[in-house]
């Protein structure tokens, strides 16, 4: 997909998108490559064997189960030994959660603007190991984690921080460097969810400075299978908890639990190949998606947009909650599925801190619209025609 973005193109890598459903519900799970399809389909049909063998089809499976491994870690600027595959993210982080190792009495900081995957492992830590638990909150309506609302909660007692990359309900795209810089001032260790991330900017895990962060591929054009990155010098606060008899050297060796599905893993290098060079012309075009959107809600009085107003791709993905004065949540997403083929949701995302606590919403939470970049403007446009028969 490197140079010229072409929308028309990449729709005709996915099957999904070859019927009458326009996929607005994407922060959930994107459609499928259908090269993914087509990996998928040819692993299980001829090289489903166990892993390590040495006759001719388990020699092959072998390949093709490291060439994921290998695609999954170029990907993300990482070393083969500091990622593992696995079933989710939010596994993943259990998983981590418990082989860390935090001295009893410490302090660790969470936000509250994140998706219970990056909240419930570390509560679970926390309990484990005797740890103190300082929340991490950004009133509304910045509702943006950054250093100056970080710094007052640290101090030589902290010694783990997570937060969100980009919120799944707010969308706003935090500078996770410039966090990272001031966790590690403070001799902490920093872990990031990127999971509503990574569909729209590449990742790079040395850039960003973390010594952890995780996201999940079937949200990144792929099948369901997630990767935790943690760096070499991280892992020295990882118990290893494999079998007794197996190698202890990589975070797959330590966390990994035969978990790393092979017909998945294999797939990788299928998504890595399509995003390759593509995320600025993704950038620009899901600029244009979150303007159309985003021109309508905000152009209503009644309406509030939860997270920043901009269109500007420089500050937020194209996933984009909103309320309405007087209607619930669930109402609009039901009856723009009555009148229309377009699928988006209702709900707090699993966000139920940032919708209850921080944006003090209702049970049916917010409407949520989540674009990436096979949307079209035309798509956008007709959801707007929609919004506009279903509001008062």
């Amino acid at each position: 997909m490197a140079g010229t973005f072409d929308i028309a193109k990449a729709r005709e890598r996915f099957p999904a998108l070859q019927q009458d459903q326009v996929f607005l519900d994407n922060a959930g799970g994107s459609q499928a490559l259908g090269d993914v399809v087509d990996a998928i389909t040819q692993y299980l049909s001829k090289t489903n064997v166990q892993l390590g063998a040495s006759y001719h089809t388990g020699s092959i499976s072998n390949t093709k189960y490291e060439e994921g491994y290998q695609a999954a870690a170029k990907y993300i600027n990482a070393g083969r030994d500091e990622i593992v595959l696995g079933a989710s993210t939010t596994q993943l982080f259990m998983n981590l959660s418990s082989a860390l190792k935090i001295p009893e009495g410490s302090e660790i900081i969470l936000s509250k603007l994140e998706h219970e995957t990056n909240v419930k492992p570390w509560l679970f830590m926390a309990e484990r190991l005797k740890l103190k638990v300082k929340w991490w909150v950004s009133e509304k309506p910045e509702l943006k984690l950054t250093p100056e609302n970080l710094k007052p909660l640290l101090s030589d007692k902290v010694k783990f921080v997570a937060c969100t990359h980009v919120s799944n309900i707010l969308g706003g795209i935090h500078d996770v460097k410039a966090i990272a810089d001031v966790v590690h001032e403070a001799g902490a260790l920093f872990c990031v969810d990127g999971v509503s991330y990574a569909p729209h900017r590449a990742v790079d895990v040395k850039a960003f400075g973390v010594d952890f962060y995780a996201f999940s591929w079937y949200k990144v054009y792929g099948p369901h299978i997630s990767i935790l990155y943690a760096s070499n010098a991280a892992q020295a606060h990882v118990t290893p908890m494999p079998h007794f008899f197996n190698p202890t050297e990589t975070l797959e060796d330590k966390l990994g639990f035969a978990a790393s599905n092979y017909e998945a893993v294999q797939s990788i290098p299928c998504i890595t190949a399509y995003l390759s060079g593509a995320f600025e012309s993704i950038a620009a075009h899901e600029g244009k998606l979150q303007s159309i959107l985003l021109d309508f809600l905000n152009s209503r009085d009644d309406v509030t947009v939860h997270g920043s107003t901009s269109a500007d791709s420089k500050f937020r993905v194209p996933t984009i909650s909103f309320t309405v004065d007087g209607v619930n949540s669930r109402k609009i997403v039901e009856e723009a599925e009555r009148i229309s083929n377009f699928g988006f949701r209702w709900g707090h995302f699993y966000s139920k801190r940032l919708c209850d606590e921080v944006l003090e919403l209702g049970p049916e939470g917010v409407a949520r619209v989540s674009m990436v970049h096979y949307n079209t403007e035309e798509e956008i446009r007709g959801l707007v025609e929609v919004l506009k028969k279903v509001l008062p």
